[in-house]
């Protein structure tokens, strides 16, 4: 009978795990993302509106 591959056994669930590990990131990477560039389309939005009440 032939002996197990432990080896590439280990290799093949540490690739799962640096697979998984990466998209967690990616995810949370997005996730933050996402309210910093709405918070600054909120804060440019104030700004543009308070130029022409200057100007008038």
């Amino acid at each position: 009978m032939a002996k197990p591959n432990y080896s590439f056994e280990k290799r093949q669930r540490e690739l799962e795990k640096k697979k998984k590990k990466e998209e967690k990131n990616q995810r949370k990477l997005a996730k933050g993302s996402a309210p910093d560039a709405s918070t600054v389309a909120q804060a440019s939005a104030p700004a543009d509106a308070d130029i022409p009440a200057e100007n008038a």
